[in-house]
């Protein structure tokens, strides 16, 4: 047990590789889960059985730690500094280097944690250059797109999902009548059906009093309008990112573009995208029902993260990975 922002005892685990040696220590950050961490993920794992060490917590209001649930990312991010010093401590002359692997919303939450207090990397994997607001129009657009609806019919979804985003970002306090509105004026329409997004379809089939009831809590403290670009530019230790291709939970695109932007502006970032690769970074077919099947997780993955944790750097091909590597290494003495 530790204490996080505000004294919040927090629980984790630290799993290290059998050897004597020190090994660099990767720092596990949530995505958006409301399950233990300690026992789901697998990466606390897979990652000491390739010799690198891992620490696991259960967020706040999560598993075995008290609190209560919050997607706040700067308060995420000092439970994470929590868990780095943590992990630190416990591992003592073990500790070669440590940092960071966020997934999902981690991707937001880990670089704000390395701009409060210095580690030696931070790893996003299927995380958002963009807002929690761009996410979900995004994820409409493209949803929309790959069921061949027309830019008319795409823009008219992003109208729905415009209201919803509104009614979820007032906490369900307001923006009910214009949601209303616009359901009343589209539902009827054939592509409606496919409005979906990474959070607008929980509310589209509900009465506002239904969705106040059932979903006043889902989204406890999210800063929707939070731009990640900012944090990115402060960030000093380096970054690898890694994206899904055909990610439909956290589309790709613009934070591809982004990163790359980063990367041209001299960032010491290094980006890694794999083709056909959806969220979590597993491969798919398609099923009969049109819906994706997951098969594996994409070849390289794993060890791409293994390598980075080593030295801060990539040194092999991963898989079908396409790899855009910062325009200068820092030395590894300097991190």
């Amino acid at each position: 047990m530790f204490e996080g922002r505000g004294g919040i005892k927090l629980a984790g685990r630290l799993v290290l590789p059998k050897t004597n040696d020190p090994v660099p220590i990767v720092i596990l950050v949530h995505g958006a889960e409301r399950d233990s961490a300690r026992d789901s993920y697998a990466l606390q794992r897979l990652l000491p059985a390739e010799n690198v060490g891992a620490f696991v917590y259960d967020k706040r209001g999560t598993g075995g730690s008290a609190g209560k649930y919050t997607q706040d990312f700067d308060t995420l991010a000092d439970d994470a500094v929590a868990a780095m010093r943590e992990a630190k401590r416990i591992a003592g002359t073990r500790c070669a280097r440590i940092g960071y692997q966020g997934g999902s919303q981690g991707g937001w939450v880990a670089p704000i944690a390395a701009t409060h207090a210095p580690v030696d990397f931070v790893i996003v994997s299927f995380g958002l250059a963009v807002s929690v607001i761009d996410e979900d129009q995004e994820e409409v657009a493209l949803e929309m797109r790959l069921k061949g609806h027309t830019q008319e019919e795409i823009s008219k979804a992003l109208e729905v999902a415009s209201a919803a985003e509104a009614v979820f970002e007032s906490g369900f306090t307001k923006g009910f009548e214009r949601l209303d509105a616009v359901r009343a004026k589209y539902r009827n329409e054939p592509w409606y059906k496919d409005v979906h997004g990474n959070y607008t379809h929980f509310i589209l089939p509900y009465t506002a009093a239904e969705a106040r009831e059932k979903f006043k809590d889902s989204l406890p403290g999210t800063p929707f309008r939070y731009d990640p670009m900012p944090t990115l530019r402060a960030v000093k230790t380096p970054q690898l990112w890694i994206l899904g291709e055909d990610d439909l939970e956290a589309p790709s695109a613009e934070t591809s573009r982004r990163i790359k932007m980063l990367i041209v502006e001299g960032k010491a970032i290094t980006l890694a995208l794999f083709p056909h690769a959806e969220h979590g970074m597993t491969e798919y077919e398609i099923a009969s029902n049109g819906e994706r099947v997951s098969t594996r997780y994409a070849s390289g993955y794993f060890a791409m993260m293994r390598d980075f944790a080593r030295n801060g750097r990539l040194s092999d091909s991963y898989g079908s990975s396409a790899v855009v590597e910062p325009k200068t290494h820092p030395a590894v003495e300097d991190r």
